[in-house]
C-alpha cells in the first residue's frame, strides 16, 4: 500500500506541474493577445467579451449591488446634510423676516409721526438652559444666569425669534423661566393687523389659548400675535406667534419659539419705568405757589 501511494504521488506531481505551467502560459498568451493593437485582434476580443460577459454576470452581481448600496448611502448622507443646512437657513430666514416686518412697522409709524420718540433698543444677556421642570403640570426651565448677572424678576425671555416666557425667580447664579405654556402664565397680547387686545393664557399645552378677545370676528387664523405691553408684564412689540383655530372653533396661538429645542435663551434687559408719585403737580402748579401771582400787585392805599 505505501508503494502504491508513492507511485501515485510520482504521477500526480508531474501532472500538477504541467497544468500549472499550461495555466501560466495561457494567462501570458491572453495578456499578450489583449495587448495586441490590431483591428482583427480588437474584433476578436470584442467577440470574446460579448460571449463571456452575460455568462459571468452573476459573478459581478454582488459587487454591483454593494457598489449601489454604498452610492445610495452616500447620497442619503448628502441629502441629510443638505436638509440640516436648509433647516438652519430657514430658521435664519424666519428671523430676518420678523426683523423686516418690525422695521416696516417702525418705518410706517415714523412716516406718520415724525416727532415721536421710539423706545430705546432692548439689550439682552444670553443663558444656557440647564434643567427643566420635568412635570406636566409646570412648564418652566432653569438657566445658568442670575442675580450675579443683574437678572430681575419679570424680564422677558426669548429664543432669538419669539417670546419663550418671563423670569419668575432669581438666585445668585441661576434663574427660573416661566414659559408661556404654563397654566400660571397670562400675558397681554395684541393681534395684528386688526389691533385687537387679548390675554394669552397657558394651559400646559404647546398652544396657549386666547381669552378676553374684544372682537373675535376681526381675528383670522394666521394673524400675528405680539406682546401689547399692557400692565408692564412684558415689553410691547415682541413676537409671540400666529393665531390658529382648533376644530371646536377655539382660538389658540402657535408659538414662534421652538420649545422642542430650548438650549440658549436671551433675557431682555427691560429698563425700569419712571414712577409718578405726585400726580397733582403734573396737572396744575402748586396752588400755594400760584396764589401770590393770582392776587396781582398790591394797590396803594387811598
Amino acid at each position: 500500500m505505501p508503494q502504491d501511494k508513492d507511485s501515485s504521488a510520482q504521477y500526480i506531481r508531474p501532472i500538477r506541474r504541467i497544468l500549472v505551467g499550461a495555466l501560466v502560459l495561457c494567462l501570458i498568451a491572453i495578456f499578450l493577445f489583449w495587448r495586441i493593437d490590431s483591428p482583427r485582434a480588437e474584433r476578436l476580443r470584442m467577440a470574446v467579451v460579448d460571449e463571456l460577459a452575460p455568462r459571468f454576470a452573476w459573478v459581478t452581481a454582488p459587487a454591483t449591488w454593494a457598489g449601489k448600496m454604498v452610492e445610495d448611502f452616500q447620497s442619503y448622507n448628502r441629502l441629510w446634510e443638505q436638509n440640516q443646512q436648509l433647516r438652519r437657513e430657514l430658521q435664519q430666514m424666519k428671523a430676518w423676516k420678523e426683523a423686516a416686518l418690525q422695521l416696516e412697522q417702525k418705518n410706517a409709524k415714523l412716516l406718520d409721526l415724525n416727532n415721536v420718540r421710539l423706545d430705546p433698543k432692548l439689550t439682552y444677556v444670553s443663558g444656557v438652559v440647564i434643567a427643566d421642570s420635568g412635570s406636566p403640570f409646570r412648564q418652566s426651565v432653569l438657566i445658568n444666569i442670575g442675580a450675579h448677572d443683574r437678572i430681575r424678576d419679570g424680564w422677558a425671555v426669548m429664543d432669538g425669534l419669539g417670546v419663550v416666557g418671563r423670569i419668575s425667580g432669581v438666585a445668585r447664579n441661576t434663574a427660573r423661566v416661566l414659559l408661556l405654556t404654563d397654566s400660571n402664565s397670562a400675558v397681554p397680547v395684541t393681534i395684528q393687523p386688526s389691533g385687537q387686545k387679548a390675554l394669552l393664557q397657558g394651559d400646559n399645552t404647546v398652544a396657549p389659548f386666547i381669552e378676553f378677545l374684544e372682537s373675535a370676528e376681526l381675528v383670522r387664523p394666521g394673524d400675528r400675535v405680539v406682546t401689547s405691553g399692557a400692565g408692564g408684564v412684558l415689553p410691547p412689540g415682541l413676537l409671540v406667534g400666529q393665531v390658529a383655530q382648533t376644530p371646536d372653533g377655539r382660538l389658540r396661538v402657535r408659538l414662534a419659539a421652538d420649545y422642542a429645542r430650548l438650549e440658549v435663551l436671551q433675557v431682555l434687559r427691560t429698563p425700569q419705568r419712571e414712577k409718578i408719585t405726585e400726580s397733582g403737580t403734573l396737572v396744575a402748579p402748586d396752588p400755594l405757589l400760584a396764589a401770590p401771582e393770582a392776587q396781582g400787585p398790591a394797590l396803594p392805599d387811598g
